[in-house]
């Protein structure tokens, strides 16, 4: 039978958009973390200002029981911030939880409190994982927890790389409440720790998601996914909704309630800014200067690499400031000594890479100094938001020289508005400082040489960007 040539065109297109729709269908089965999670409801948006009036004045409305209240006031938390206004009644409701916030705005406490609520009525083991994507800030997330569940006999244990597989297992095993972990240490334990099992989870929390997603903890976040039950409460807290987070949430909750918290790219009011326009080759002069302008304040410094992180910690240790470096090629012990020194004030001032910028939450910061200017504006926020936190006024220094002027200019494009320029300082002061300067960056210099063998040997050649380990 002849065919029309039309009806051959028509019946072609047809082919066309079926192979195209099976190919769709195959590329989404495919998606790990599409697979990890029937399809889900969409979010129910909730945007809230920041300064607004919160709709809850004090934790006491929230009908929470009394030991979970008697550390919220032991802890001197006078009413809830925005985030945890909004998010925690929801989440006392059995709601998946959507958090967007910026940093310091309490983001912890939203999802800690609801679960610890939970728990105080069910009282089983291994009731909530929170993955985080760095050890420093899985530690503070198990301090909160500490903290907030002190009267209720809570059972923390804190999951992360470059501490003892053997250890962690016998504390896992101990039967927790609450885990709170990197997601690739975790993920070991649940293939190779014998008898360790979240089949019974009941809470999951992925705190700095877009993070997690940053660092490619991507795949062993799909893994767990898998291992864990369905039938769970889920949050989700970020400081940014990217594309990455968007999907992991659309796989990982349901029918979540979307609360948004100041998503203008934008630091706290509270904040000074400012930056200073460095010579070419005077930046570490330039920035001794601004230490000693500065001094008896708590600073946080931050240089892009391990090197300039650990190079700069040393020189103005020589110089007689109270420095410690925090940064990836430290051990864990180390890293969790430099920051509980300076918490405690032993240390004025510290000196450490982005993996410092963001979660921690060490409220006494007075300053933050970018000696090396970010390379995208996110990373600018998040690093200025280590000071002027829970409404304490705080103020930020960045030191700008020639060949960073275009990143500076795109992180005011950004925060869309210009930042004022401080004074230069007086021209004989620098010369006289920059004599002791060069001095002392000789034998900082030559000190690092020697800790960049050990560090090569133990980690095999890393790259001196720093990045989390598993």
């Amino acid at each position: 039978m002849k065919v029309s040539k039309s009806k051959r065109t028509v019946d072609t297109k047809a082919l066309a958009e079926r192979i195209k729709k099976n190919v769709l269908q195959a590329k989404k089965a495919s998606d790990p973390i599409t697979k990890a999670s029937p399809k889900l409801s969409k979010s129910t948006p909730i945007e809230v200002d920041a300064d607004a009036e919160t709709k809850i004045s004090s934790f006491s409305e929230l009908d929470l029981v009394p030991e979970l209240l008697l550390a919220i006031n032991g802890l001197k938390f006078s009413k809830p911030t925005p985030i945890q206004a909004e998010a925690i009644p929801h989440a006392l409701l059995g709601k998946d939880i959507i958090g967007l916030a910026v940093t310091g705005s309490g983001k912890t406490a939203a999802f800690a409190i609801p679960i610890l609520q939970a728990l105080w009525h069910a009282q089983t083991p291994y009731f909530g994982l929170v993955m985080a994507p760095t050890r420093e800030l899985a530690y503070q997330i198990k301090e909160t927890f500490d903290a907030l569940g002190s009267g209720m006999g809570v059972r923390t244990c804190c999951v992360v790389g470059g501490m003892d597989m053997m250890d962690q297992a016998r504390d896992i095993m101990r039967k927790p409440h609450i885990l709170v972990a990197t997601p690739g240490r975790i993920m070991d334990h649940l293939e190779h720790t014998k008898g360790f099992s979240l089949k019974n989870l009941k809470y999951l929390v992925m705190d700095e998601a877009d993070r997690l997603l940053d660092m490619d903890f991507g795949p062993s976040i799909d893994k767990i996914l898998k291992r864990i039950p369905t039938n769970r409460t889920t949050y989700l807290f970020s400081a940014t909704m990217t594309s990455k987070v968007d999907k992991l949430q659309r796989a990982s909750l349901r029918d979540p309630v979307r609360v948004a918290v100041s998503t203008k790219f934008q630091t706290a009011d509270n904040l000074t800014q400012s930056m200073m326009l460095v010579p070419d080759g005077k930046k570490d002069t330039y920035l001794v200067h601004l230490l000693n302008e500065l001094h008896g304040k708590s600073m946080i410094i931050f240089a892009r690499t391990c090197s300039h992180t650990h190079r700069t910690a040393l020189l103005t240790r020589m110089l007689g400031f109270s420095s410690i470096p925090l940064h990836g090629k430290l051990t864990q012990s180390q890293r969790l000594g430099a920051l509980n020194k300076f918490k405690a004030g032993q240390a004025s001032i510290l000196v450490c890479t982005d993996v410092g910028a963001r979660g921690l939450d060490i409220p006494s910061v007075d300053v933050v100094i970018n000696y090396d200017i970010p390379t995208d504006s996110k990373s600018y926020v998040h690093r200025v938001g280590r000071t002027a936190r829970a409404g304490r006024a705080g103020k930020s220094v960045s030191l700008v020289s020639q060949y960073e002027i275009e990143m500076y200019l795109r992180i005011e494009k950004a925060l869309g508005k210009r930042l004022p320029k401080d004074e230069d300082p007086p021209k004989e002061e620098i010369e006289a400082l920059y004599v002791h300067v060069l001095k002392a960056t000789a034998e900082a210099i030559k000190q690092l040489k020697q800790l960049h063998e050990k560090w090569n040997t133990k980690k095999g050649g890393r790259d001196d960007r720093d990045k989390e380990e598993k």
